[in-house]
């Protein structure tokens, strides 16, 4: 019985033991004959030498020039508008009136009383010229007239304050009130915003107090038109540092023409220096980030093609898609600028014959 055993263990060694060896010299044969796949194709692109503007970098928001809620001095109902919601309005503009029946009969009795004042100072004033009148009675009835006078002023200041005009040219808001209902006075019933300059408000450290000056070109830059930058200058340095934060509070004006900048919008704002240097650049897209810094790869020629070589670098500011190199890099250097990830270092490569993405979309 166990002979037979042994047989059986015996025989099925011998069988599988073929098996395995012949898929074994099969897998062999396979690597021998496989054809190693060709070096995958990347895009280069040239470390450049540029002049930039040295910058100082922050944050800050957006300011209208001149902003108010139009509200009524005098108390009223509501008659008519004049705007739309969101209307561009000029100044002088009549935008609300209000209920002047009241007033306005109001007005015809002080115009009738002014008349009669009127006619009795002639009177008078005949009257004294051939001596058949006192001086006083003359000083009364000139009074008199003065005070009608007065009153009918006043009451016609009256009525204009009930036809509310825009104090300056703008855009309105959105309107708060209705026909017909009854405003106290200072409620609120449109903004209006004047949009053709805007204020730019942003801090600097103390440190770069001697770096800023009136007249000085700023960038804007705002989520809403990510792709475009809009240029002022810098209009008010305050004269005093915040204790708090030991930081410098600026205002910059920048032209609106278009009124895409808007009150409120938060900006990322650079500063120009007046003198401009020389700086290593790649496109943003050579630069790979990884917790240890930031590194890319330099094309080397290897013998008949080119290889890739792993290098880290320091970078810069970044300005129009590329990023400014402050070490690891030398000027003509090539170096990957799409299809990184697919690489290591040491590796065989291709070299597109075609600009980087980003350098061929500049084009």
């Amino acid at each position: 019985m166990f002979k037979r055993l042994l047989i059986v263990i015996a025989f099925s060694l011998v069988v599988f033991g073929g098996l395995f060896g012949t898929k074994v010299l099969q897998i062999q044969d396979a690597m021998a004959n496989r054809q190693m796949p060709p070096p995958p194709m990347v895009a280069v692109s040239e470390v450049r030498e540029e002049t930039w503007l040295p910058t100082l970098s922050t944050v800050g928001s957006l300011e209208t020039s001149a902003g108010i809620q139009i509200s009524n001095e005098v108390a009223g109902m509501v008659k008519a508008f004049h705007f739309k919601s969101g209307d561009k309005v000029t100044q002088g503009q009549l935008l609300v009136e209000l209920d002047t029946s009241t007033d306005q009969a109001d007005l015809d009795r002080l115009e009738a009383a002014q008349w009669l004042a009127k006619v009795k100072f002639d009177r008078v004033k005949q009257l004294i010229g051939k001596n058949l009148s006192s001086q006083s009675e003359y000083d009364e009835a000139r009074a008199l007239l003065e005070g009608a006078r007065a009153s009918v002023a006043l009451q016609k200041a009256l009525l204009e304050k009930k036809r509310i005009k825009a104090p300056f040219a703008g855009r309105l808001g959105i309107r708060q009130v209705s026909v017909g209902e009854y405003l106290a006075v200072g409620t609120a019933i449109v903004s209006l915003d004047a949009l053709d300059l805007i204020h730019a408000d942003f801090s600097l450290p103390e440190r770069n107090l001697s770096s800023l000056a009136i007249d000085q070109t700023i960038r804007v830059r705002v989520q809403a038109y990510p792709d475009e930058v809009f240029e002022g200058v810098i209009t008010a340095i305050t004269p005093a540092i915040d204790i708090g934060t030991r930081s410098i509070k600026i205002r910059a004006d920048l032209k609106n023409p278009k009124e895409k900048l808007q009150p409120g919008m938060f900006a990322y704002v650079e500063v120009l220096m007046p003198q401009a240097e020389s700086v290593l650049t790649l496109p943003s897209t050579a630069v790979t980030y990884n917790p240890y810094g930031e590194y890319v790869y330099v094309v080397e020629s290897s013998g008949d093609g080119y290889k890739t070589v792993y290098r880290q670098v320091e970078t810069g500011a970044t300005r129009d898609g590329r990023v400014a190199i402050t070490r690891g890099l030398k000027a003509g250097e090539q170096v990957v600028a799409a299809g990184q990830v697919k690489l290591r270092n040491d590796m065989m490569v291709q070299i597109d014959s075609k600009p980087a993405p980003s350098e061929r979309d500049a084009e």
